[in-house]
């Protein structure tokens, strides 16, 4: 039977940063994720590393003081997959007034230790950056903030906490966990073995399972009258390329909302984010109608060309596992995380934390405040270290992407642009390693062989939604007849995986 020092549930971005956090610091882990990785929440934000302009209004200023600062962090350990991305806020007539912007973005770059992104600074809608606008947007302001391919960080932490010895149990499902005194007996069941079960034990045990975190606690811990999140839906969609420059829009709303347009995958505009309460399975969220055409119409206040649905290539939706502060609008409920830590240490009772919130920009700050929880009840292990030392792929300067894709290109020249850039994107330095004993067949849109082999390999995925949804977003590109073939591909390597395993 394994033991663990710590064992989460959850593979999310929290999860996945906990156990990155502890393993690196000499704790034996364990993680099961009952999915996918990044399958819930981790992989249907609105792809950035920010501070959260409009959470000033609300007074949350440690919230963005400590994403603010977490934003430099993050690009340094991960300069693949976390860029720098200047946002455009038209200035508005009849809603915020202009004096107000300028003090918002005087804090904003002023209370988190701002060093290497760019101030903010008045731009002339005039110019380039206005011609997508209606002509009444005559000036505004440039800020900066940062993106990310959300579900690669998931994988990422993944990827370096199983390096320094934590086991991630991905498709498997904790079904049961309880206390044994000083120990957490956990039973196990491993959804893509048919069902196969195991148990295990942990000294402390970590509930990070996001929309699910009331569930594990109802079911898995028998506490059945627990209530702690509140669950908020935030949808988004995708349209065909809408601008033709690298910036990002930030549009203010008459409802007091704002909305995003951002660059998106070379050829597409992201749009998001809506929200409202949502009751129901987060399973089985999806985005609405009406939350469709309030994409569409907050988008079309702002540009000259209306957007329809018409121009909609794909949508996504997700809930959001809020703390439930009682706030009285979903858009009004905190976006600040809480770690509550549970079990009588003066009895020699097992601990538990349970984690609510949060925002993926500040990930690794909850991992470290929930590894000193984890340390004043089984002692402490290190120093906290994530913000110094790269994720996979990352070993390099922040300015450092132009040489590695240079070196790609030399490495494998029958890659085009787009691949080579997507490849870095997704793999820093790692995508020298992929290409390094050739590519293989080209199973469509530059996804070879050996990028695929890679992924069963090294990154735990099993399906062509993994590949193309979370792995990579090369869905808005497959075709149906594509997904098939490629489906039958991961199966074949499975398969031969297995094999060699037994």
């Amino acid at each position: 039977m394994a033991q663990f020092d710590v064992f989460i549930i959850g593979g999310g971005i929290n999860g996945c940063g906990i156990a990155r956090d502890a393993a690196g610091r000499g704790y034996s882990v364990g993680l099961a994720e009952m999915n996918d990785l990044a399958s819930g929440t981790s992989s249907w934000s609105t792809k950035l590393i920010h501070g959260g302009l409009r959470y000033l209004e609300h007074y949350e200023f440690r919230l963005v003081r400590e994403a603010l600062a977490e934003r430099e962090v993050l690009w340094r350990i991960a300069p693949h997959i976390v860029r720098p991305l200047r946002f455009v806020l038209p200035y508005h007539k009849g809603l915020r007034p202009a004096w107000l912007l300028r003090l918002g973005l005087f804090l904003y770059d002023h209370i988190g230790g701002r060093r290497q992104l760019p101030a903010t600074s008045g731009v002339d809608l005039a110019g380039p950056l206005g011609a997508p606008l209606k002509t009444g947007f005559t000036k505004g302001f440039e800020y900066s903030d940062a993106r990310v391919d959300d579900a690669r960080l998931v994988v990422l932490n993944a990827r370096d906490a199983e390096a320094r010895g934590a086991e991630i149990m991905v498709g498997t499902e904790v079904t049961e966990a309880r206390r044994e005194g000083a120990l957490w007996r956990i039973r196990l069941r491993d959804r893509r073995a048919g069902g196969t079960e195991r148990v295990v034990t942990a000294r402390f045990l970590v509930n990070m399972a996001g929309p699910w975190v009331d569930r594990v606690i109802q079911r898995a811990l028998g506490q059945s009258e627990a209530r702690h999140v509140r669950l908020v839906q935030g949808s988004h969609i995708v349209t065909r390329k809408l601008f033709h420059h690298d910036r990002a829009y930030i549009f203010q709303n008459a409802d007091q909302r704002i909305v995003f347009a951002i660059p998106y995958e070379r050829d597409f505009t992201l749009i998001g984010t809506t929200d409202r309460d949502y009751d129901g399975d987060p399973a089985k969220v999806a985005i609405t109608d009406e939350e469709s055409d309030y994409l569409c119409r907050a988008a079309s206040d702002y540009f000259e060309r209306p957007v329809t649905r018409a121009d909609i290539v794909w949508t996504y939706s997700g809930v959001r596992p809020l703390f439930d502060d009682g706030a009285s609008k979903a858009q009004e409920a905190t976006r600040d995380y809480v770690l509550k830590v549970e079990g009588d240490a003066a009895r020699g009772e097992a601990g538990l934390l349970n984690g609510f919130g949060g925002k993926i920009t500040t990930y690794r700050k909850l991992a470290e405040d929930a590894l000193e929880r984890i340390g004043e009840r089984i002692g402490a292990k290190g120093a906290p270290w994530t913000g110094s030392r790269p994720l996979p792929g990352g070993d390099f300067a922040t300015d450092g992407v132009g040489a590695i894709e240079a070196e790609l290109s030399r490495l494998a020249p029958a890659l085009d642009q787009a691949t080579v850039s997507r490849m870095v994107s997704a793999y820093g330095r790692d995508a020298l390693g992929i290409a390094g004993n050739g590519l293989g067949r080209d199973l469509g849109h530059g996804l070879f062989e050996a990028e695929l082999g890679w992924l069963v390999e090294r990154e735990w995925a099993r399906t062509a939604e993994d590949v193309l949804w979370r792995r990579s977003k090369l869905g808005l590109r497959f075709s149906p007849a594509e997904v098939e073939a490629l489906e039958r591909a991961i199966e074949g390597l499975v398969a031969i995986r297995k094999t060699a395993a037994a």
